[in-house]
């Protein structure tokens, strides 16, 4: 049976976004809604195009639509969808762009280009090979891991929640006190993008640690390889991931 244009194109746009949403989904490796976007928009255009490349294929899409406008007998349809429309493309716009009294947000890298090489606790780390020694424990040693992540979380909360938040949601006691505000943590956008190694930098070295492109950065952040160790750095990395639910990046994937 031939599937009509329209509902090809329905169920095609449809599948689209599934797949767009699948490395979440199933892979916890969510791909940022700004990303999703722009994907859905040549996706769209793309099916469009195929779609209607004959005068035919044109008819089968924007056939059913002149109907159920021009036909008097559509009446009830027409007056439905005319009530639908709207009412989800505004429930739609009013979710993106609704009101807010909060200051806006400033412009800035959230994830700056990181170096090839680190120099912290006395060492030379090299980021594209660099590695959480203790990821491994995490399949090897699930009873190991779980001391490991609960010791993080000590360090965690002995440090960093005054500004990340005990809830890792950028809302510490200190936060208000900061522009920008700390990052969250439970974001998609912050840790579950990045490789363990990128958070090891940045934990490490901090605010001053910042590339010297596109300086003067805004960053609060302390260069924390002054008052915790390599160990404690890799824990908490370990707590962060564990608490949120996210799997770090890793060149494999």
């Amino acid at each position: 049976m031939k599937i009509p244009r329209l509902l090809l194109f329905v169920i095609i746009v449809v599948i689209s976004y599934g797949i767009f949403k699948a490395p979440g989904i199933l892979l916890n490796q969510p791909i940022p809604s700004s990303l999703i976007v722009m994907y859905m928009f040549f996706a769209v255009v793309t099916t469009l195009l195929w779609i209607t490349s004959t005068e035919k294929d044109m008819q089968g899409l924007v056939g059913p639509i002149k109907t159920m406008i021009q036909d008097p007998t559509k009446k009830t349809l027409r007056n439905i969808v005319f009530v639908i429309v709207p009412l989800v493309a505004g429930g739609i716009t009013y979710t993106q762009l609704k009101p807010s009294y909060e200051a806006p947000v400033e412009l800035r890298s959230i994830h700056p280009a990181p170096p090839s090489t680190v120099k912290a606790f006395g060492k030379t780390f090299n980021l594209a090979t660099l590695v959480n020694p203790y990821r491994k424990l995490e399949k090897e040693d699930p009873a190991k891991f779980t001391q490991l992540v609960k010791e993080g979380g000590e360090v965690y909360f002995k440090n960093c929640f005054y500004c990340h938040g005990d809830k890792l949601d950028g809302k510490g006691h200190y936060a208000h006190g900061f522009n920008p505000l700390p990052l969250a943590f439970t974001d998609i956008g912050t840790i579950a993008q990045l490789q363990e190694s990128f958070v090891f930098w940045r934990i490490s070295t901090g605010g001053p640690g910042l590339p010297k492109e596109a300086a003067p950065w805004v960053s609060a952040m302390p260069v924390w390889e002054n008052f915790i160790t390599e160990d404690e750095v890799w824990k908490v990395i370990l707590f962060l991931y564990n608490y949120t639910g996210y799997a770090p990046r890793s060149w494999e994937k």
